[in-house]
């Protein structure tokens, strides 16, 4: 229950510049806080204070008054109550135009705070840590902290609002020159609930996963969206708290401006990548860098990707990542040039001297790491140095702050998936073909099916061993895929293996297929026509897996 403040009730003079003369301090962040008792003993600021923070302050030359003092009640629960009492709160909330407040403060010897300064238990840094127990992250949820912050925050007409140790400078300079205006405090307000807001995010966003909204079988939780069997619903609410991270060149085209947002916290995949040298990043460079860095990701051999237009135009793995980017640069040579490439090993000096040879050039490397070697090599080369980025992207699951989900915008709303990034287990594929495929095809069949995922469907992949050798891509019908694909490999199509995304809806492409020598075909099915598809393949001679898997990517 609350009451509403009306017209008929009486105001002073409405207020700009607030003295500071009574503060409250409460800092679990003790940066700074040497600077700022200085200053407060200087301008003869009474302050009030809990804890750590009382003692910090003492140390500091700063006499404290004890908010148990203040409150008739000492710390209790460890520390979990202190703050909370009317005292306290009517100090921080009373407005200062309306008598009847400070009439109210006048009959209870309540005394006003001009200021709070206040910051967070740090909740994400303890849940980020490896083996951070619920209990202990349980006890970093603060409760009087965030009630303070509000409270100061809602009467930023009359307090201000300090929440970090780089709003200090504002305080101090405030403090100096006789008080807060009201466009400080509320600008000091707006940080505040931001503050507040992104806390109570990442606790939410635990706090789904620690109750098993995330995590829990789905029959456990019944306003969860339905899943498949054996996968975790999806969270019935999510709660993102979005910074920005990276300014952008431009987007799509040069007059869209564009940047790059991430989680707060988040640090893995491109949320964390680090830009050794080059100009800036664009929009398009990080839908590239996505689709080559999590194909790359796919492969657990040493494995190169080149990516032009989010679509790979060369792929492979060998037993070293050089020689792997040197298969992949050699898939489409054309295509490679000003590409985007990723490698899932350490980027080595012998990756540098591949991609130096004459006639080749590439916008952007992605690694996990680089060489000293390697990046000299790439940065001291005359037509390389001023324009190619070197950028680290750290390993690890990147879908963990957006509780396991793959984010899409969509005009006026937001799709949300599972991420495709289960590996595809080969004991569960079954030759449904007259003939099996030999045994050395086992290999490339299963380096064809991991490529051809992150092509854009419709797609086929066309390999050779373990390197690609023709895509097609992005196509209406299958046919045209498969045509493209085989167009693209040409001659090293004979004797590859060829790979779609989701079944033949018709046999019209094993013909094509037969006819550039493919040894194998390997394939989800599932369609309507699978007998037709096999009695095609039959009539070829050529051998057929399904895996009972599709991996479309719209």
């Amino acid at each position: 229950m609350h009451t509403t403040h009306t017209a008929s009730q009486p105001t002073l003079p409405a207020v700009d510049v607030v003295p500071i003369r009574r503060v409250l301090v409460s800092v679990f962040d003790k940066t700074g806080i040497d600077r700022l008792a200085k200053a407060l003993v200087a301008a003869g600021v009474r302050v009030a204070s809990t804890g750590g923070t009382s003692t910090a302050l003492a140390s500091h030359g700063v006499v404290v008054e004890d908010v148990s003092a203040i409150t008739g009640f000492p710390e209790v629960l460890d520390g979990r109550v202190k703050t909370l009492h009317p005292h306290v709160f009517a100090g921080i909330l009373a407005r200062g135009d309306r008598p009847d407040d400070l009439a109210v403060l006048a009959e209870h010897g309540i005394e006003r705070f001009d200021a709070v300064i206040v910051n967070l238990y740090a909740f994400e840094a303890a849940i980020a840590k490896p083996g951070c127990q619920p209990a202990e992250a349980i006890e970093l949820i603060d409760i009087g902290g965030p009630s303070l912050v509000r409270a100061a925050a809602k009467n930023h007409a009359f307090a201000a609002v300090v929440t970090s140790p780089d709003q200090y400078d504002d305080f101090l300079a405030a403090l100096t020159r006789g008080g807060t205006t009201l466009a400080e405090r509320r600008l000091f307000a707006a940080r505040a609930f931001e503050h507040t807001a992104a806390y109570d995010a990442a606790i939410a966003r635990w706090m789904a996963r620690h109750a098993g909204l995330v995590a829990a079988p789905a029959a456990a939780i019944a306003t969860a969206v339905a899943a498949p069997a054996g996968e975790p619903p999806l969270a019935a609410r999510l709660t993102l708290d979005l910074e920005r991270r990276l300014p952008l060149r431009y987007g799509e085209n040069p007059h869209q401006s564009a940047a790059m947002y991430a989680p707060i916290g988040t640090h893995l995949g491109l949320a964390g990548l680090r830009q050794l040298c080059g100009k800036e990043l664009s929009y398009n460079n990080l839908l590239d860098l996505d689709g080559a860095m999590r194909l790359a990701g796919l492969m657990a051999e040493p494995a190169a990707v080149v990516v032009k237009h989010t679509n790979p135009c060369g792929a492979a793995s060998a037993g070293s990542v050089s020689a792997a980017l040197a298969t992949a640069m050699a898939a489409d040579p054309t295509s490679a040039f000003g590409s985007i490439v990723a490698v899932n090993r350490t980027f080595d000096r012998e990756c540098a001297e591949v991609l130096l040879t004459p006639g080749m050039f590439v916008e952007v490397i992605a690694a996990p790491a680089f060489e000293k070697e390697a990046v000299e090599l790439l940065t001291t080369k005359p037509t390389w140095k001023a324009s190619v980025r070197l950028v680290e992207v750290p390993p690890g699951d990147p879908w963990q702050a957006t509780a396991g989900m793959e984010l899409r915008s969509v005009a006026g709303a937001i799709l949300a998936q599972r991420p495709d990034v289960c590996c595809d287990d080969p004991v569960a594929w079954k030759v449904v073909t007259k003939t099996a495929p030999e045994p050395a095809l086992t290999l490339p069949l299963g380096f064809a099916f991991t490529l051809v995922r992150r092509l854009t469907s419709n797609a086929i992949a066309v390999c050779q061993g373990s390197s690609l050798v023709g895509a097609g891509i992005g196509q209406t019908s299958r046919v045209d895929a498969t045509r493209i694909a085989l167009e693209k490999a040409g001659d090293r199509a004979r004797g590859g293996v060829l790979a779609s995304d989701a079944f033949f809806p018709f046999p019209d492409s094993i013909e094509l297929i037969k006819q550039a020598g493919i040894a194998a075909i390997i394939q989800p099915g599932g369609s309507k026509r699978d007998a037709e598809v096999i009695a095609a393949a039959d009539a070829a001679g050529i051998p057929m897996v399904f895996t009972a898997r599709r991996h479309f990517r719209h």
